[in-house]
């Protein structure tokens, strides 16, 4: 009797363990892990700080060039980075009792994702502060030089107003007028015939012209060149010479500054590729530091037997 109900116990309890399923992640295990991998970053990312630091003596001369440092720099900051994940991951595959090596290398990269998703958010977070501090600042600086302009301008009027009367002002601004009015209406014929406000006004209508519009006609291109005759007080060839000079200089300035856009733009673009391909291998060897480090913090077997 009490064999046939041990044994219907015994029959009935199994199958009810067996529906027992074990947690496979644990996210207090990887928000440690994670915390812990900041730390130990933030505290060894210091460290180099403070040794490069010492390693600077303005009174001596002794200190290491500037790509010495960034080489350093950049090799400490690579060497603490793999640190604090291996730290972090190991961690995180020991709290959370996992015995699978597959699930303690998980463990490992959820806590590699998401330092470097928390890292991300944090440097956009200071990039988008610095922007708005900049922008601040120079809304603050232009509105200074804005009001010291306005001052200037005030004082200036103030002066002006001081020194001259509506008499002064109105001769002042017939003679500008008159002269702005002979540039405008200069005759078409012989350059020597027309003042230098008239041949300069012409020539500088046929320059703006051969910038927009391309080469001159012929008609056009003998016109600029008898008023450079007239005007600098030389012969058409030599005014001719003159002219010519003057737009291979041009083509020459357009040129060079051309060729240099192309390779400020090339350089840039080689950089990015560079710095793209440095933080891919970054990231890269992260999980892979990480998910090694979590699989040698997963529990042994032996200790549940």
């Amino acid at each position: 009797m009490s064999s046939a109900a041990y044994t219907t116990i015994h029959t009935d309890a199994a199958p009810t363990a067996a529906l027992v399923t074990p947690r496979r992640v644990s996210w207090g295990a990887i928000f440690v892990g994670t915390i812990l991998a900041i730390v130990v970053s933030i505290t060894l990312n210091t460290l180099g700080g403070a040794i490069g630091a010492n390693m600077v003596d303005a009174t001596q001369r002794a200190t290491p060039d500037a790509s010495s440092f960034g080489i350093a720099g950049g090799i400490w900051l690579l060497v603490a980075n793999l640190i604090s994940l291996a730290v972090g991951a190991y961690v995180a595959a020991r709290l959370s009792g996992a015995v699978e090596k597959g699930d303690a290398t998980l463990h490992g990269l959820a806590v590699w994702a998401t330092a470097t998703l928390l890292a991300v958010m944090l440097v956009g977070n200071l990039a988008g502060k610095a922007v708005s501090t900049a922008g601040a600042g120079l809304s603050s600086v232009m509105g200074g030089v804005a009001s010291g302009a306005g001052n200037a301008a005030a004082a200036a009027g103030r002066e002006a107003s001081d020194r001259t009367d509506n008499s002064t002002l109105r001769s002042l601004t017939d003679q500008a007028t008159d002269r702005a009015r002979n540039a405008l209406t200069a005759p078409s014929g012989d350059p020597a015939q027309m003042n230098a406000d008239q041949r300069k006004a012409e020539i500088g209508r046929l320059v703006g012209q051969r910038v927009t519009s391309g080469p001159l006609p012929q008609q056009d291109m003998d016109r600029l060149t008898a008023l450079v005759s007239a005007e600098a007080g030389i012969s058409q060839d030599e005014a001719r010479t003159r002219i010519q000079q003057t737009e291979q200089q041009a083509q020459r300035t357009l040129d060079e500054a051309e060729a240099k856009a192309r390779q400020a733009a090339d350089a840039t673009a080689k950089a990015a590729s560079v710095a793209g391909y440095w933080i891919f291998g970054t990231l890269l060897l992260g999980a892979i530091v990480a998910a090694f480090a979590a699989r040698a913090g997963a529990r042994s077997d032996r200790l549940y037997r």
